[in-house]
C-alpha cells in the first residue's frame, strides 16, 4: 500500500516530464535539423575546414550551457508568478517590485508591449522555418522532389492552422511520446556520427570558440547570429511552466534534450570531419539511406508538433494580454471541458497563418528564413534579463546590489552581443520579424493609452456614487421584482445605464447590485479572493469580482461565490445593464495624435463585446448607448 502511495506523485512527475518534451521543447529541440547547417554557410569558405567545425560545434554547446541552463534553467524559471512565467507574468512581477519606481512603471510596461511583440514576432517564423527543414529533407532523396517542398509545407502549415479549433486535446497525449522518439533518435544519430571523428568531443574546450573569433573577427560575428539559432526556443521554457511546473520542465530539460542535443551537434560535427561534403545537410546525412525518408517524417511530425507549442503560446498569451489591458477583447474558445489552458483565438489564429503561408511563399527556403530568424527572439531574451536580474530576483534571492549588477550585466552582455549578430541580418530578412513586431506594439500601445484617455473622458461626466445614493434616503423610488446588475468601470462611481435607467423610467430593482471587474497581476486567485461585497443600503449592493490574467472572466459563475446571490437559481430573475459607449474622435489628445484615436476607436469597434466576454445570458442584458467624444 505504502509502495503505491510513494509510486503515484512519481508516475505523476514522470507524466509531466513527457509532457514537457512535446510542448515546451519543440522549438529549441528542431534546431538541430538546421543551425549546424546555416552556421558553417555563415563562415563562407564553401568549404568547412576542421578549425571551422571545431569552433562553430564549441560555440553552440557553450550557448546551450550559458544561455539556457545557466541563465533559464537555474536562474530566470525561479521568477515565478504563483507559478506561471512568460513575459506577462514577469512584467506583473517587475510592476510589483519595490524598485519599480512611477518612471521605472512606465519603463516596464514599455518593456512588456515590446517583448510580446517581439513574441509575436518570433511565433511567426518558428512555424514556418521549422516545417520548410523539415520538408526539404525530400531534396536529398531526389532532386525532382524539389518542386514539391514549399507546396507540401504550405498544405502541413494550413491544415495546421485550420485543426486549431478542434483543440489539441485529442492528439496532444501524442506529442510527449512522439518527442521522446525524437530525442532518442537525435542521440542516436549523434553517436553515429562522433564514431565517424571522436575528436569533434574536444570542441567542448572554449578556446576553440575564442580562437576562431580570434581568427575571423568580423566574420565570426556574423556567424555568431547563426549559432543563435541553437538556442531559439528558450523563452518556452519560462513561458510553460504553468502548464507543468518547474520541476518537470528542469528534469526534461537536464536529463533528455540537453544530452540529445549535444550528441546530435557534435555528431554532425564528427560527420563534417570525416566528410566536408556532408555541410550541405548535415543532420540528414547523419541518417542511413534507408533511414531517410522515416526521418523526414518523423522531423515533420516534430516540426508540426513544435509549431503547434509556439500558436497555443500565441493564444494564451493574447488572453493574458487582453485582461492586462494590452489587448482589445477577442473572442477566446475553450476546447477544453478539464484543462482551462487549452483555448483557441480565431482572429490570432487567422493572422498567424496570413503571415506564415507569406514567409513561406516570401523566402521559399529556411536558409533565406534564417535570415529572418533569431533578431525577435534576441530582443525578447535581452527584455527577460532586464526584468528578471534588474527587477525580480534580487528580490525573490535577496542579493545585494553588486550581485544584481553583475548578473545583470553577464547576461545582458551575450544577449546584446547575440542581438548585434542578429542585426547584421535585418536586409537579409530581420526586417519582417522587427516590422511585425513594430506593428502589434503600435497597436498594444495605441490600445492601452485609447484606454486611458476613454476612461478619463468618461469619468469626467460621471456621478459620485455616495451622494447619488444619498438621494434615495427620503425620496423612494419605485421598485421591481429580481435583482437588477449594473456593470461599473470604477466602484465608487454611478454607473451611467443607472442614471439613464431612472432619468427614463423612474423605477429600479429592489436589489441594485453595482458591479466592477478587476484584473489582477497575478495569473490566478485562491480562494476567498474573488469576492468582495458591501451593503449601500436601501436595497443596494456593490460587489468587486476579481481575476487572475490566466482566467475566465465568467460572471455568472464568479457572482455564485457572493452570498448575494448564494441562492441564486434563476438568473431570468436577473438584467444585467451594460453601457455602450459609441465613441467619435474629436482632436488629439496629450501624447496621442489624431490619427491613433482613430486607430483605437477602429479597434474599439471591432472588439468582442462585453456580453460574450463576461459570458453573460444574452437575452438578460440590456445595453444602453451613450455618444462619447474624445
Amino acid at each position: 500500500m505504502s509502495t503505491q502511495h510513494h509510486d503515484s506523485p512519481a508516475r505523476h512527475a514522470h507524466s509531466l516530464m513527457i509532457g514537457a518534451l512535446g510542448v515546451v521543447f519543440g522549438d529549441i529541440g528542431t534546431s538541430p535539423l538546421y543551425a549546424v547547417k546555416e552556421s558553417l554557410a555563415a563562415a563562407g569558405h564553401g568549404t568547412a575546414t576542421p578549425a571551422d567545425v571545431f569552433g562553430i560545434i564549441s560555440m553552440i554547446f557553450w550557448s546551450l550551457v550559458v544561455v539556457i541552463t545557466i541563465k533559464y534553467v537555474v536562474f530566470i524559471m525561479r521568477a515565478d508568478n504563483k507559478g506561471e512565467g512568460g513575459i506577462m507574468a514577469l512584467t506583473a512581477l517587475a510592476l510589483r517590485s519595490p524598485y519599480a519606481t512611477p518612471r521605472w512603471r512606465i519603463m516596464i510596461h514599455f518593456l512588456g508591449i515590446c517583448g510580446l511583440a517581439l513574441f509575436f514576432g518570433d511565433g511567426v517564423i518558428t512555424p514556418a522555418i521549422s516545417v520548410l527543414s523539415a520538408v526539404e529533407g525530400l531534396e536529398l532523396a531526389t532532386p525532382l522532389l524539389n518542386p514539391v517542398v514549399v507546396p507540401l509545407a504550405l498544405g502541413i502549415l494550413l491544415g495546421l492552422f485550420l485543426f486549431q479549433h478542434q483543440g489539441t486535446e485529442g492528439v496532444g497525449a501524442l506529442f510527449g511520446p512522439v518527442m521522446m522518439v525524437w530525442f532518442l533518435i537525435l542521440a542516436v544519430l549523434g553517436i553515429y556520427g562522433i564514431l565517424k571523428n571522436p575528436q569533434i568531443l574536444l570542441a567542448v574546450d572554449p578556446r576553440f570558440a575564442i580562437q576562431f573569433f580570434v581568427i575571423h573577427q568580423g566574420q565570426a560575428f556574423v556567424v555568431l547570429g547563426a549559432v543563435f539559432l541553437s538556442v531559439t526556443g528558450a523563452e518556452a521554457l519560462y513561458a510553460d511552466m504553468g502548464h507543468f511546473g518547474c520541476h518537470p520542465i528542469r528534469q526534461a530539460w537536464l536529463l533528455v534534450v540537453f544530452p540529445a542535443l549535444v550528441l546530435n551537434y557534435f555528431g554532425q560535427g564528427g560527420l563534417i570531419l570525416q566528410d566536408p561534403e556532408a555541410v550541405k545537410n548535415p543532420f540528414y546525412l547523419l541518417a542511413p539511406a534507408w533511414g531517410l525518408y522515416p526521418l523526414v517524417g518523423l522531423a515533420t511530425a516534430a516540426t508540426v508538433i513544435a509549431s503547434q507549442a509556439v500558436i497555443t503560446g500565441a493564444f494564451s498569451a493574447s488572453r493574458q494580454a487582453m485582461q492586462l489591458g494590452f489587448l482589445p477583447r477577442m473572442a477566446v474558445i475553450h476546447t477544453s471541458e478539464q484543462e482551462e489552458g487549452q483555448i483557441y483565438v480565431p482572429t490570432i489564429n487567422w493572422i498567424l497563418l496570413t503571415a506564415v503561408l507569406i514567409l513561406v511563399m516570401g523566402f521559399r527556403s529556411s536558409s533565406s528564413l534564417a535570415a529572418a530568424y533569431g533578431i525577435a527572439v534576441t530582443g525578447a531574451m535581452a527584455i527577460d534579463s532586464t526584468l528578471a536580474f534588474g527587477l525580480v530576483l534580487p528580490i525573490m534571492l535577496h542579493w545585494n546590489l553588486w550581485v544584481t549588477l553583475g548578473a545583470t550585466f553577464f547576461f545582458l552582455f551575450f544577449d546584446v552581443v547575440f542581438f548585434a549578430a542578429n542585426a547584421l541580418k535585418i536586409p537579409e530578412g530581420g526586417w519582417f520579424p522587427l516590422l511585425l513586431g513594430t506593428v502589434i506594439f503600435l497597436l498594444m500601445s495605441t490600445w492601452k493609452k485609447g484606454t486611458e484617455i476613454t476612461r478619463q473622458t468618461i469619468a469626467e461626466h460621471e456621478i459620485p456614487l455616495a451622494p447619488f445614493l444619498r438621494q434615495f434616503a427620503g425620496n423612494p423610488v419605485p421598485k421591481t421584482q429580481g435583482i437588477g446588475i449594473y456593470l461599473s468601470t470604477q466602484a465608487n462611481m454611478t454607473p451611467r445605464p443607472l442614471v439613464q435607467n431612472l432619468q427614463h423610467h423612474w423605477i429600479i430593482h429592489e436589489n441594485v447590485v453595482i458591479l466592477s471587474i478587476q484584473f489582477m497581476d497575478t495569473p490566478c486567485l485562491e480562494v476567498g479572493q474573488r469576492v468582495t461585497e458591501e451593503d449601500l443600503g436601501n436595497g443596494f449592493h456593490r460587489v468587486l469580482l476579481r481575476f487572475g490574467f490566466a482566467e475566465t472572466p465568467d460572471i455568472p459563475l464568479a457572482l455564485r461565490q457572493s452570498h448575494l446571490f448564494a441562492d441564486w437559481s434563476n438568473v431570468d430573475e436577473t438584467s444585467f445593464f451594460l453601457g455602450r459607449a459609441i465613441f467619435f474622435a474629436s482632436k488629439s489628445h496629450k501624447g496621442c495624435p489624431l490619427w491613433r484615436i482613430r486607430l483605437f476607436l477602429w479597434m474599439q469597434r471591432n472588439a468582442t463585446s462585453a456580453v460574450s466576454w463576461f459570458h453573460l445570458p444574452p437575452h438578460r442584458v440590456v445595453e444602453m448607448g451613450a455618444r462619447v467624444v474624445l
